[in-house]
């Protein structure tokens, strides 16, 4: 019967996502573009599906149980593949991977791609070129932990993506300060585990730019799919990433060293298979690891890897994870994204020259991603961009130029927010 089933429908495959990413539906449209039946493993108390897609919902920090409902719950059919769509969910694809006997990373590998903590202390151990670097507890006085810190350095939670949280401090009391605000960050994000809420790394500030390389890992090999410069200079304090430009415009020798110190550190966390995503900054000649995550890039930037490859980043993932890797097409073309920035805490009224920007040169798409009387909240508090701007050019210096031209075109207008309270009663 399972047989008939799998003959009807295509193989299975295992998409793991919080119930809120965005990356649902970009995985579950590429799984049906590849011939794969999509089961969803996600989190919340409801699983909210689409139709024909099968699925379960599990809580990710008791692995053990999530593991077995998922098991329980594929029965007889077993899938072909198990892939993450977001950090919350790597380890437990790789332990249902292992469990399933599917080409996976060993859990251990993929804990340490998700704790920036662990992975700073297994790259140092391996000797890879990575920022002196403590581990603070905020359960315990801050005052003896600073002692013999040097500065600037940078603050930052040990399991959250996307610059939030990452803080830069010159001097102990703005290091005192970036960790009370870290802490209640921390506070509201019940994803984490009570140690995840607790520590905050810190490390010497890195100087000089930054780049993103994402790549697919097969039997520890790296293939790189894209390096992504970022042209705007982030020095802090906070680190909100805006352009993405890919080629990357670094001399080859110094692209070739990244990619080098990349797969170097994935064989140092232990990962083996599957896609990764790198943070690096160049400096002095050498590629200074920031992070190595076992996913994908975050953001509507995976749809760069479209120009980049030829094929949707997620359809390439799950042909990789599935046993049937693409063959990858590299045009000549460059592409970008400016992920617009939130310019102010309040409410979004309005955002004004989005005609006008579409009309540069080069620009794809300006797409804004919140509706009119959305809150926001900028970084280092915030986790979403209000907007996406592409744009295609015969080289990333233009590609660069059309983004900057359609950014200087938007106007985008706040209005405050105001927090009622309830009034003290006066007596009478």
């Amino acid at each position: 019967m399972h047989e008939a089933r799998r003959a009807r429908g295509g193989r299975r495959v295992l998409i793991l996502a919080p119930h809120s990413s965005y990356r649902i539906g970009p995985y579950l449209a590429a799984a049906r573009g590849l011939g794969l039946r999509p089961f969803l493993v996600s989190t919340g108390r409801q699983v909210l599906l689409p139709a024909g897609v099968e699925g379960v919902q599990v809580d990710p920090r008791d692995e053990g149980a999530a593991r077995a409902r998922v098991l329980e719950a594929l029965g007889g059919d077993p899938p072909c593949a198990a892939v993450a769509t977001d950090d919350p969910m790597v380890p437990l694809a790789a332990s249902l991977a292992a469990e399933l006997g599917l080409p996976h990373n060993p859990p251990m590998a993929a804990r340490l791609a998700r704790r920036k903590d662990l992975a700073r202390a297994r790259l140092a151990e391996a000797g890879l070129p990575v920022p002196a670097h403590r581990v603070l507890d905020l359960d315990r006085p801050l005052g003896p932990q600073l002692r013999g810190l040097h500065y600037p350095c940078v603050a930052k939670p040990v399991a959250l993506a996307g610059s939030r949280g990452v803080i830069r401090a010159d001097d102990p009391a703005a290091l005192e300060a970036a960790c009370a605000r870290i802490a209640r960050i921390l506070a509201g994000e019940p994803h984490l585990t009570d140690e995840e809420r607790r520590r905050v790394l810190v490390e010497a500030f890195v100087p000089g730019p930054e780049l993103a390389l994402e790549g697919l890992l097969s039997d520890g090999r790296l293939e790189v799919l894209a390096l992504f410069d970022k042209p705007d200079p982030l020095d802090g304090p906070f680190f909100e990433e805006t352009y993405y430009v890919t080629p990357s415009r670094l001399p080859p020798a110094a692209q070739r060293r990244i990619a080098e110190v990349v797969e170097a550190g994935c064989a140092a966390y232990g990962l083996r298979h599957g896609p990764v995503h790198a943070e690096v900054r160049w400096h002095a000649g050498e590629a200074w690891i920031l992070e190595i995550a076992a996913r994908t890039i975050g953001g509507e930037c995976a749809r760069l890897l479209r120009f980049g490859t030829g094929h949707a980043l997620e359809t390439l993932v799950l042909a990789h994870a599935a046993g049937a890797p693409l063959a990858l097409e590299r045009p000549d073309e460059a592409a970008g994204v400016l992920m617009l920035p939130t310019p102010a805490a309040g409410v979004l009224r309005r955002v004004e020259g989005v005609l006008e920007a579409q009309r540069v040169p080069g620009i794809e798409a300006v797409e804004i991603a919140l509706r009119e009387g959305s809150t926001l909240v900028p970084l280092p508090e915030g986790a979403s961009y209000l907007g996406f701007v592409f744009a295609r050019a015969p080289d990333p210096a233009a590609v660069e130029a059309a983004l900057r031209a359609a950014h200087a075109r938007l106007r985008i207008v706040v209005a405050p927010s105001w927090e009622l309270r309830p009034r003290e009663a006066s007596g009478f």
